[in-house]
């Protein structure tokens, strides 16, 4: 009789989660670690709750690939298992000429990456829509949409330990040891734990915890950027209906400040993207001397910041002032205004950049001996999740 196969993941944010999910259904012993005392309390937990369909990823790429899969294979399970989500579409608002060519080029892009319904809306259609917009032109996609993906995370969980799986929280793993081909060792404050393999979704730590337990320098750089949003009062979440998004930068992976309506009918702008000063920083004030330097003294960010000085400087700027902020927003939604906003919650993305300073767009998944890494997920990392989970198994993990 076969041994069955047993396989550790490290990291229990949701593309984490979802690889122990897809595994447990395979009848493979599965054993998540986490650092946390809950899943999800980073870029998983902290998101915005969209569902992204692939518009603007590169076609041909692993994110354009995986974007369209995972968000159809993400509604199917959310349909399963009753979990809050609306398909309510967006619209992406052009409000220059320059804008027009770049939502024409993006509207191409989604064709290519097999978007299904993309239309431009005339001036009745967008009024009927999202009254408050105001664009020269917009383009709605309607397979777009919101979920819950903290309850997403709970799903997992519960599916993983039905299917015999094993999830523990607050266990770090200090070390993997490979001493032989045949297995890894892993090394956590409970003792040593003998796996055939090991996936490591690492997040905002990806970088740090390849070169900790493969011994080997990172191929990639993590640089944490913290994102800022603001959240409508209460009275005024009329403003917006569902998705209002701008025409992003070609040359960023920040979509810039767009709204958002939440699952729970709340509504929420931004958000901006800043230098953190610590990983997990999700305060202005939160600082680690030892994050700070770690970026700081990179040549990758020295070398992005000097190629994008005024891109940096203007976001810098909308972080230390709400008028900065709201400037950006109006450009779709001229009536809004401070009075119309507190301070709502801020996340923190991993962002890999090249030595070079160029940002790191594409998903990476990278294997040592009998460790594989999961080094670069941003969005749609969530939306995407269940597919990203499938290609890791299909291509990093033997049958």
């Amino acid at each position: 009789m076969q041994k069955q196969k047993s396989i550790a993941v490290v990291g229990g944010g949701i593309i984490g989660l979802a690889v122990a999910y897809k595994l447990s259904q395979k009848k493979v012993k599965v054993t998540v670690f986490e650092k946390e005392a809950n899943e999800g309390l980073h870029q998983s937990g902290r998101n915005s709750g969209v569902l992204h369909c692939g518009l603007y990823y590169q076609p041909g790429s692993l994110k354009a690939e995986l974007s369209v899969q995972g968000i159809r294979e993400m509604i199917a399970f959310a349909k399963e298992h009753q979990i809050a989500h609306d398909v309510c579409g967006k619209v992406v608002v052009a409000t220059t000429d320059q804008e027009e060519k770049a939502l024409d080029t993006l509207a191409q892009r989604g064709q290519k990456n097999g978007l299904s319904g993309l239309n431009y809306l005339s001036k009745t259609e967008l009024k009927k829509r999202e009254p408050f917009v105001r664009a020269q032109k917009a383009l709605l996609v309607p397979e777009e949409g919101i979920i819950d993906y903290k309850e997403v995370m709970r799903v997992l969980i519960e599916k993983i330990k039905e299917n015999s799986g094993t999830v523990y929280f607050q266990t770090p793993v200090n070390a993997i040891n490979e001493e032989t081909d045949k297995h890894v060792e892993i090394s956590t404050k409970n003792g040593q734990q003998i796996f055939d393999y090991v996936v490591v979704c690492g997040g905002l730590w990806s970088d740090k915890t390849y070169s900790n337990l493969t011994k080997e320098k990172s191929p990639l750089k993590i640089v944490p950027f913290r994102g800022e949003y603001l959240k409508f009062k209460i009275g005024f979440e009329d403003r917006v209906n569902h998705l209002v998004y701008p025409v992003p930068d070609a040359q960023y992976p920040f979509l810039g400040v767009h709204f958002t309506r939440m699952i729970d009918g709340s509504r929420e702008v931004g958000p901006n993207a800043v230098l953190a000063l610590k990983r997990d920083g999700y305060k202005r004030s939160s600082f680690s001397l030892l994050d700070t330097y770690d970026s700081l003294t990179y040549p990758g960010l020295i070398r992005f910041v000097a190629k994008n000085f005024r891109f940096s400087i203007n976001e810098f700027k909308s972080s230390l002032f709400m008028k900065d902020f709201i400037t950006k927003a109006q450009k779709m939604i001229p009536d809004v205004n401070a009075s119309m906003f507190e301070r709502g919650p801020a996340g923190v993305r991993a962002q890999a950049i090249s030595p070079e300073g160029e940002l790191q767009m594409d998903f990476n998944v990278e294997r040592s001996g009998r460790q594989i890494h999961v080094l670069n997920a941003p969005s749609p990392g969530a939306t995407a999740s269940l597919a990203i989970a499938s290609h890791i198994i299909n291509k990093y993990l033997p049958n």
